[in-house]
């Protein structure tokens, strides 16, 4: 089994290797260019080094970026012919491996975060832009589009100085005017999005909640006519069922609660970031276990019932129950991990390394 496993294992290992290689290889290729740029005496070189630092950033590649500045030292001021300079074209293109090189920055940031475009836009303005295309379909669904652009306004918004926020370009637009205008479309996608999932699985809540009740009512077995004590109330397998049913019962109101207070929503710009994601999350959480909480339920009456106190039946009734939940947790769980992750996850934004960014 472990020779299999290591079989599998290698051409993996093989490929991780290859990349990182191949990537090292392509940082020794820069360092060796800036070295015969910088030896040269050509009056095109600032042009050339302009352009490389240019393309690197709007392709994300900050290691190129950060040897080039480290060459040369005055590239980092260079700008395109929309004045943009490289956190300005980070933001545009949404590559935060290049914008979070300025946690790694001296007090230069702030003279880098002061500087307008051609038309006076301030890089919040660049941040209240949509995300280009691409770098939207790397995130899934309308709501967790949002909620990245959203982090990307308030991460742009953590370093420029409060005036800026206020700040009106050519056209007369704060920045959180053009961060509303390029993105009704993504909100009203969003919106769309989570009503459609929080309906889907209301109807699931509800279905279980009626089931749960209703099982209470209707005990397996039976009541004692003479006390009105349930005929099977000493069995180990009826606490079981009791208690799982109790459970499910709460956490799909739970859950039913949750995806309402979504469908009513009054879905503001703001909402996507946290307010939304949480309850979905919640609601997710509390569906998965109303669900395995009622097959767990069921399984234990069927085995009151028909089991006649036999072990063995437990094997079928426990490999049938496990169906739907891992149905649930095959369809559900990228979805939950991807909310989990974008909204209490570590992010995208923060310190990549140690050295020093100018």
């Amino acid at each position: 089994m472990l020779w299999k496993v290591l079989e599998l294992l290698v051409p993996h290992i093989k490929h991780v290797q290859k990349q990182k290689l191949i990537h090292f290889q392509a940082i020794q290729l820069v360092k060796s260019f800036c070295e015969k740029i910088r030896s040269s005496n050509d009056s095109e070189v600032y042009e050339i080094i302009c352009d490389v630092i240019h393309i690197a950033t709007r392709y994300g590649i900050h290691e190129v970026v950060e040897e080039v500045v480290e060459s040369f030292p005055q590239a980092i001021w260079s700008v395109n012919e929309d004045k943009h300079n490289i956190f300005g074209l980070a933001v545009i293109c949404r590559c935060e491996n290049v914008f979070n090189l300025i946690y790694q920055m001296s007090g230069h940031k702030i003279a880098m975060l002061a500087m307008c475009d051609s038309n006076s836009n301030n890089i919040l303005h660049l941040a209240g832009r949509l995300a280009p295309f691409h770098k939207l379909n790397l995130v899934p669904g309308a709501a967790l589009q949002m909620q990245r652009e959203l982090q990307w306004f308030k991460e742009v918004e953590k370093f420029v100085i409060p005036h800026y926020k206020e700040l009106s370009n050519n056209k007369n637009e704060f920045p959180s005017m053009v961060f509303t205008n390029e993105h009704k479309k993504l909100v009203e996608g969003g919106e769309k999005w989570m009503k459609d999932t929080a309906y889907s699985c209301t109807i699931a809540a509800t279905l279980i909640a009626t089931i749960a009740f209703a099982a209470v009512i209707i005990v397996p077995g039976g009541i004692n006519g003479t006390n009105g004590v349930p005929v099977f109330s000493k069995e180990n397998a009826f606490v079981v069922f009791i208690i799982s049913d109790a459970i499910s019962l709460f956490t799909s109101t739970m859950s039913l609660l949750m995806f309402l207070s979504i469908l009513t929503s009054r879905y503001a710009e703001s909402d996507f970031l946290y307010v939304l994601p949480k309850r979905l999350i919640i609601g997710l959480v509390t569906l998965f276990m109303s669900i395995t909480t009622m097959i767990l339920a069921f399984s234990s009456a069927l085995y009151l019932v028909f089991g006649n106190n036999k072990e063995w039946t437990l094997i079928p009734v426990a490999t049938l129950a496990c169906l739907p939940i891992t149905s649930f947790v095959s369809l559900q769980f990228p979805l939950l991990v991807d909310l989990i992750s974008s909204t209490y996850g570590p992010g995208i934004f923060g310190k990549q390394s140690d050295r020093l960014f100018y």
